[in-house]
């Protein structure tokens, strides 16, 4: 895995064995990456979810003034101060250990990017409930095409929606 452009463009990301976490496709990152390009610069941007962190790196790659990390799987938090580390923006990231429903009311960002598990489906909703309370700039929830995910959830609004293969980008803003 890595970084596809930016400051750290072709820089390799450790990942981590086995199925505890499901990367974000290269290709599918791009596309986000792509439409997020006006955004980003000097953002605060959240990655919920973040199994090795590849999506808040390419948004710190790419200008993202900070991002946090928020992450349960203690492998998956290792990778992710390792990949950090690596590339020496500890100072501009925060690792969250804990589960997302837990941690993510405590860490503001004007982006937020959430990757729950697909077969949590529950999670989905929960998570897109608890952003309604105080909704950022945009959200964007990568998951699976035949999950259907609401067009509004309180004030946030679905507004734009992209499929990829398997997997799906539905962005909101409230």
């Amino acid at each position: 895995m890595r970084v596809i452009a930016g400051e750290f463009r072709s820089r390799a990301l450790k990942s981590i064995p086995g199925e505890a976490t499901r990367p974000t496709p290269d290709r599918l990152r791009e596309t986000l990456f792509d439409i997020l390009a006006q955004r980003i610069d000097g953002a605060t941007f959240l990655d919920g979810y973040a199994g090795t962190g590849a999506v808040g790196i390419e948004a710190l790659s790419r200008g993202a003034a900070h991002a946090f990390f928020l992450e349960k799987n203690r492998a998956a938090l290792k990778t992710i101060r390792e990949n950090l580390a690596s590339l020496r923006v500890e100072r501009r990231a925060t690792v969250v250990p804990g589960p997302v429903l837990l941690t993510l009311a405590r860490h503001s960002a004007e982006i937020v990017f959430l990757d729950p598990p697909y077969s949590l489906e529950r999670e989905y909703q929960a998570v897109l409930e608890l952003l309604a309370q105080s909704p950022p700039l945009l959200t964007v929830v990568q998951h699976s095409v035949r999950l259907a995910l609401p067009e509004v959830q309180g004030p946030l609004r679905r507004t734009r929606a992209l499929k990829q293969g398997d997997n799906a980008l539905s962005f909101y803003q409230g």
